[in-house]
């Protein structure tokens, strides 16, 4: 017994130093590079040059202001960094509408084939056969996927192909005289970027109400749509930011075609749809594609991702260059077409996603990709009704490939949709998104996707009905103060907003 209490004395002792000095086991505190820096050490110590002219032919630049670390300082503290990051590989992350699913790992090293990654854009066409013929092979299968046998792979994220489907719309208004078209319709549920993009091409935004049922219904429609003579198309996410696949949208496309408007589908959603029903057939002109959420690498940090562009036949010779064209089995690079819209991107797209992406339609085949939809509606649908008589589900019935809650019942007492992220952080797993669709109060949008096992999703259902659980018995303070095992904890939110520190200064 006496060995026990001195182990656990050791336990003690050793979790409290490490609670002074910032780090505990391998979990590292880590200070801003310039914090290390000393002022008789130096990372590099060359000795100035004297009497030699700069090649470069621009004025000799000064200070820039780098801390003065060693190499290993340097090394360890970004990978210290880098621990910190949370990823899909690390755990659950079901962030609504955004796709975290798993990366394939034979996608990423198809991209690195030589032929692939070392492919340079302004080579001779006749040196990229293979290249050129990847991406003439994934516009095809985008196109039988969709319904839209134009495909454009050039536009470099989700919010860009937004921009080249709307400027397809424009053009195609521009030649065909109808420029007195200047309105844009589009729900109140949408994705922000859909009004802006709209107002970018010169529109303006008239809003569909969708009220109680998340929907878009004929009714709401016809009100938005009135005579429809200066109405240019819709902007539509199907299913929406709700969760839901939008029923009424073959009868409503049908009312804005008799009007001239065309209708571009965002695809954020398009995971939910693929190889289980083509968009083109329940209406849509014109369409983007997240390759890198449908298709493969999920978006974090920023990229790479590629939103590529699909029209209908009609609008074909509107769209953006370049496309790849195959004549007799040789492939070629089309720059160039007098109706087109233009260039909206240096070179030829996101070339190492097209990789990851047709390696991925490939890799599944079409019963893989049906599957993937239906493996991402079931595992919503699961959660949904794991959770629905804890948490308020804001409109009835089944949803698709994500699921809608809210925090109405916890913040009764007190609990917030904010508390509820903090302590999934707490948990180890990445919150969904909040407060996001805006038309819903105290959002919570989650999006399991089909890469994710039984094992992670009760998981991550049971810590909700725990959160659920323990809010009902009034034990709500730790959800305020979560998360407290992070390197960093809950931020003054206010406080930086109003004050926020931009540069750091020494104390």
């Amino acid at each position: 017994m006496a060995a026990e209490r001195d182990v656990q004395t050791m336990i003690d002792t050793a979790a409290e130093t490490s609670s002074h000095e910032g780090a505990r086991g391998l979990h590292y505190e880590e200070n801003l590079l310039w914090e290390k820096e000393r002022g008789d050490e130096s990372g590099v110590d060359f000795p100035d040059i004297k009497g030699i002219d700069l090649r470069t032919g621009v004025p000799e630049r000064g200070a820039i202001g780098l801390p003065q670390v060693s190499e290993p300082q340097v090394v360890r503290h970004f990978v210290r960094l880098s621990t910190w990051n949370y990823s899909i590989d690390h755990g659950f992350f079901p962030l609504g509408s955004c796709t975290m699913k798993h990366n394939p790992r034979l996608n990423e090293k198809v991209a690195r084939f030589p032929g692939f990654a070392q492919a340079h854009p302004l080579q001779p066409v006749s040196t990229v056969q293979g290249a050129l013929k990847l991406m003439y092979e994934l516009q095809d299968i985008l196109g039988e996927l969709s319904g839209l046998p134009a495909i454009c792979l050039a536009p470099a994220a989700g919010a860009h192909g937004e921009l080249a489907g709307m400027m397809t719309i424009r053009r195609a208004h521009e030649a065909q005289g109808n420029t007195h078209k200047k309105i844009v319709l589009v729900p109140d549920s949408a994705h922000g970027t859909n009004p802006s993009t709209a107002a970018i091409c010169g529109y303006t935004i008239k809003t569909i109400i969708t009220k109680e049922t998340g929907r878009l219904t004929v009714e709401a429609f016809k009100e938005a749509l009135g005579d429809g003579r200066d109405v240019a198309g819709m902007m539509v996410t199907n299913p929406n930011t709700c969760g839901l696949f939008e029923t009424d949208i073959q009868e409503i496309s049908d009312l804005l075609h008799e009007a001239g408007g065309y209708f571009y589908c965002d695809g954020a959603n398009f995971n939910a749809l693929v190889g289980k029903i083509r968009p083109g057939d329940f209406g849509v002109d014109v369409m983007h594609f997240n390759l890198h959420k449908t298709f493969s690498t999920p978006h974090g940090g920023g990229g790479p991702g590629s939103g590529p562009i699909g029209v209908t036949e009609e609008l074909r010779s509107y769209l953006p260059v370049p496309v790849i064209k195959n004549e007799s089995g040789s492939y070629r690079i089309e720059n160039e077409r007098k109706e087109s819209l233009g260039r909206l991107k240096g070179f030829h797209g996101q070339f190492g996603m097209h990789v990851r992406a047709l390696s991925y339609i490939l890799s599944h085949g079409a019963d893989g990709l049906k599957q993937v939809a239906e493996d991402a509606v079931l595992s919503a649908n699961y959660i949904l009704s794991q959770l629905k008589d804890d948490y308020h589900v804001p409109y009835a019935g089944p949803c698709m490939h994500e699921c809608l809650l809210t925090d109405k019942v916890q913040k009764e007492k007190g609990v917030t949709t904010l508390d509820i992220a903090k302590t999934l952080v707490e948990y180890g797993m990445h919150p969904m998104t909040v407060y996001f669709p805006l038309v819903v109060s105290g959002a919570l949008l989650i999006e399991p996707t089909e890469t994710e096992g039984k094992d992670s999703i009760d998981h991550f259902i049971t810590v909700m009905k725990h959160i659920a659980e323990e809010t009902k018995a009034g034990n709500t303070e730790p959800f305020h103060n979560f998360p407290v095992s992070t390197p960093r904890r809950r931020l003054d939110e206010v406080k930086a907003a109003r004050h926020p520190r931009l540069r750091w200064k020494p104390e």
